[in-house]
């Protein structure tokens, strides 16, 4: 029998309804939207139910797709469903930080909160990230290496995907270099800032004085962090990958292959969207992949596990 991770998506995938169903249908959803308001400081069902602008805005959407995605893991551990190894891209490292029992769920939506909010007055004048398709790593690394400016990856996220971020100019020297090296595309993305580039050394360093709060739990579930894609095996490591996350490259192709390695063969995405699922079909085609973004969607899992 193979293993299963849990996986937990980044920003980038909110929209406006996400959860909602889970929210009206079972209530310890419910409890955890009204948990991530009171941690918050703000209403966070209306931020994710309700027509609004602030839901594509860093400060607020990263507490809006935490709450989605705890939302809908306990409604999965309702039912008696747990993971071998769990994990998630940036922001959704939180949700697995949530899955493995590292924080509590008042924890992490209060942490998070700040990370957004450190994050967006963070972003400084001319950063950017671009989207680059079609091109081998080493070649990307290798340009962005030789490009004047600040420009380094910012995600690595599955074979013909790698995220740039810095500057903008030198995101845009480092793209027009790209192109001529053979990719296939350079996509600007819609963001406010140059996230996980050395620009939001700051963010980190604000982010690590709002740990210190926290406490931290022994690891009941394994998972694997962004910042080193392996293992957290001591607690006490928890906190500076967390500083060290937001201004660092997001190993999130390096993260599955290591679970695959480990035997994990069936991939659970918890939260809006499926981006994550498709980045897992790219890395390797022959996994099991599943989607919870609705309610209908636990009957699936439940079949499935």
């Amino acid at each position: 029998m193979g293993k299963t991770a849990f996986m937990f998506p980044g920003q980038g995938a909110q929209y406006v309804g996400m959860g909602q169903d889970f929210y009206e249908q079972i209530p310890v959803c419910r409890e955890m939207f009204e948990l991530a308001s009171k941690a918050g400081g703000l209403d966070v069902p209306a931020l994710c139910f309700e027509e609004n602008e602030q839901i594509n805005i860093t400060e607020y959407t990263q507490i809006a797709m935490l709450a989605a995605e705890v939302a809908m893991l306990k409604a999965i551990e309702e039912k008696g469903l747990k993971p071998d190894v769990t994990g998630g891209l940036s922001l959704g490292e939180y949700g697995a930080l949530a899955a493995s029992g590292v924080m509590s769920a008042e924890d992490v939506f209060k942490v998070v909160r700040k990370r957004g909010i450190y994050m967006q007055e963070a972003v400084p004048n001319g950063g950017a990230m671009t989207a680059v398709l079609g091109l081998d790593t080493e070649t990307i690394e290798k340009i962005c290496e030789e490009t004047p400016g600040t420009v380094t990856i910012a995600n690595y996220n599955c074979p013909g995907q790698i995220v740039i971020t810095g500057e903008e100019g030198a995101v845009q020297a480092a793209s027009e270099k790209l192109t001529a090296a053979g990719a296939k595309r350079c996509v600007p993305l819609k963001v406010s800032g140059p996230f996980h580039s050395a620009m939001l050394t700051g963010a980190g360093e604000k982010l690590a004085k709002e740990l210190e709060n926290v406490e931290v739990h022994d690891i009941q579930i394994p998972y694997i962090a962004n910042v080193t894609a392996d293992y957290v095996t001591d607690k006490n490591e928890v906190k500076s990958l967390l500083q060290k996350q937001v201004s660092s490259s997001v190993k999130w192709q390096q993260t599955v292959e290591r679970m695959i390695a480990d035997g994990v063969d069936t991939f659970v995405e918890i939260g809006p969207g499926k981006t994550l699922s498709g980045f897992v079909r790219k890395i390797n085609k022959d996994m099991k992949v599943i989607s919870i973004e609705k309610v209908e969607d636990l009957q699936k899992l439940e079949e499935l596990l």
